[in-house]
């Protein structure tokens, strides 16, 4: 059964969001500033990583790993030297 997730972030003067649709073959989804610039597919419950750039001088690359399963999606934004990552929130729509 399909499931649609959202995710935000407020990350160095950008919005970033997540989309994480589950079921059988997962799709993530990331927007930038409301702008869609990254998706990804991945199977059952493996975790998936975005990458995607934040529109700065210089541009900023960072990435959203998202983790469909099991149980309640997760999504972390991970920035430049940042290993540890972001914890995106969850919104309801």
């Amino acid at each position: 059964m399909k499931a649609r997730h959202h995710f935000h972030i407020d990350y160095r003067g950008h919005s970033v969001s997540a989309t994480v649709q589950t079921g059988h073959r997962p799709v993530v989804e990331v927007l930038v500033d409301g702008k869609e610039t990254g998706h990804a597919t991945t199977h059952h419950d493996r975790p998936v990583t975005v990458n995607v750039v934040l529109p700065s001088e210089p541009p900023i690359p960072v990435s959203v790993r998202a983790t469909p399963g099991p149980g309640v999606p997760r999504c972390l934004l991970l920035g430049p030297e940042e290993p540890e990552g972001h914890v995106m929130a969850p919104r309801i729509f």
